[in-house]
């Protein structure tokens, strides 16, 4: 390689980047699991959200980025040509030129520590009694509390320490989550 492979900005073309890949509408899923079987690197951000499904509160993943995902490529090695058909990928995201911009690796890096699939895990649907629970949520926000009891899916009872003694509050499942 001679220093004419080198851009001025110090982008090696050997190096791995990150680009981003647009998405087909409500694809992005599908586009992961493909572009990752054909053994690309894909960071596909989620967050796990409570919908309203058949009357009842269920905890779904849906895309940070509705639409979006991350790849890592390198210009020289990597493969760009299969990604255009993969099912699910309507196109590499260009700003104003004919080849892909990457994104920066510390933003990257930043939303899989902070969002990615590893914190998904975590999601709270289900605790158990005596569990230690902080309140996300409503007027008790941020205060500490005892996970006392479900009641239905939607609603929990918890123990509060109010004024010197343990008070029991009817809550929303959403507003709590496990204490660190």
């Amino acid at each position: 390689m001679s220093d004419d492979d080198i851009r001025p900005d110090g982008d090696d073309p050997a190096i791995p980047r990150w680009y981003v890949i647009q998405c087909k509408g409500g694809e992005s899923f599908r586009a992961a699991e493909h572009l990752g079987n054909q053994g690309f690197e894909v960071f596909h951000p989620v967050l796990q959200v409570q919908k309203k499904r058949r009357g009842r509160l269920t905890w779904v993943s849906e895309p940070l980025f509705p639409h979006y995902l991350f790849i890592r490529l390198d210009r020289l090695a990597s493969n760009w040509r299969p990604i255009r058909s993969t099912r699910g990928v309507l196109r590499l995201v260009t700003f104003g030129v004919d080849l892909p911009v990457p994104v920066s690796d510390a933003l990257v890096d930043t939303l899989r520590r902070h969002g990615g699939p590893a914190a998904d895990d975590d999601a709270n649907v289900y605790f158990r009694a005596g569990e230690a629970v902080e309140i996300t949520d409503g007027p008790f926000k941020d205060l500490q509390a005892v996970f006392a009891n479900h009641k239905g899916e939607e609603r929990a009872i918890v123990l509060l320490n109010m004024l010197h003694q343990q008070q029991r509050l009817e809550m929303p499942v959403a507003q709590l989550r496990r204490r660190d």
